[in-house]
């Protein structure tokens, strides 16, 4: 049986091992504003605590384009827009409460309603004018509850790959995705968040892979670890959304354009089809080849798309 004891003995030894090679401390605070901010960033001091990181750029005097990004992304995920988009648009990112480089909300509260709050006082701060809104996956589904509880701040939506349709569940979840469905893994990852489950997530989520560099999984993953950043993601977890209704999409009075990626695993086209049918007049563009986040995998494309659609509406930049 001794045998049995140094099996026992080896086990516990990789176990341990396993979880010291896995094992990830939050990110140092002042390196990553430092590494992921530029001259473009502004920090906000939004009162009761709250400091919120956003990105402007373009004409002061261009149409506004508000971008909001999805869940465990960050305002990051805008840069082939604002490459393309800035010279005839004033792009205004932010980086929700439990993203990017604002951190935790200083109440932990990430209700749609307190979403919806920040932007609306970004929105004030900065004295910005009925914006298009943009959103991709959990920030589509804000763009247009935003709409509803502040229409004369919104002056037409682009949902991307928008959360929130009735019944939407993934055909098949990315890795990060099903350990957060999971009641018993969540707090593990409070701890356990090596590099290689953000790498693998990301391949799970984009279609083009080639997208998928170093670079962006870097970010992805030093973002996630930003001070406060994995407990938003556990506390958001076990948050609460209502879906879409019909009568609500009729509501909405807006112009609104829906882009989505034909091959996004996490939430299929079929969604991007209900949005379609629900908001009357709304146009629907699919990317054969294109996953879950295609402003970062058809920058150019979508960014076109964007660009002539507005120019349609009359809102667009010289």
């Amino acid at each position: 049986m001794r045998w049995v004891k140094r099996l026992g003995v080896v086990l516990v030894l990789l176990l341990v091992g396993g979880i010291a090679f896995a094992w990830t401390p939050d990110g140092d605070r002042a390196a990553l504003i430092a590494r992921y901010s530029d001259g473009k960033s502004r920090f906000l001091d939004l009162g009761d605590g709250l400091r919120v990181h956003v990105r402007v750029d373009g004409p002061e005097t261009a149409p506004v384009m508000l971008l909001i990004h999805g869940s465990n992304a960050s305002l990051h995920t805008w840069a082939g827009w604002t490459e393309k988009l800035a010279g005839r648009y004033r792009l205004v990112a932010i980086d929700l409460p439990g993203h990017g480089l604002t951190g935790a909300h200083p109440r932990r509260d990430y209700r749609e309603e307190s979403f919806i709050d920040v932007i609306d006082r970004v929105v004030d701060r900065l004295g910005l004018p009925p914006a298009i809104v943009a959103g991709n996956s959990m920030g589509g589904e804000l763009a247009w509850k935003y709409a509803r509880a502040h229409p004369a701040q919104v002056r037409a939506m682009v949902l991307i790959d928008a959360s929130g349709a009735p019944g939407a569940f993934p055909d098949h979840a990315s890795i990060g995705h099903s350990m957060m469905r999971s009641a018993a893994l969540r707090p593990v990852l409070r701890h356990l968040t090596p590099r290689i489950l953000i790498e693998q997530s990301l391949k799970d989520s984009l279609a083009v892979q080639q997208v998928v560099t170093p670079a962006m999984v870097d970010r992805y993953w030093e973002l996630l670890l930003f001070p406060g950043n994995r407990d938003a993601t556990l506390d958001r977890a076990t948050v609460r959304r209502p879906a879409a209704t019909p009568a609500a999409m009729a509501a909405l009075g807006k112009p609104v354009l829906i882009l989505w990626g034909a091959a996004d695993r996490l939430i299929p086209p079929r969604y991007g089809e209900w949005y379609r049918r629900a908001i009357p007049g709304s146009e629907l563009i699919v990317y054969p080849g294109v996953g879950h986040v295609p402003m970062e995998e058809a920058p150019d494309r979508t960014a076109a798309d964007v660009d002539a659609w507005a120019k349609r509406l009359g809102a667009a930049g010289a």
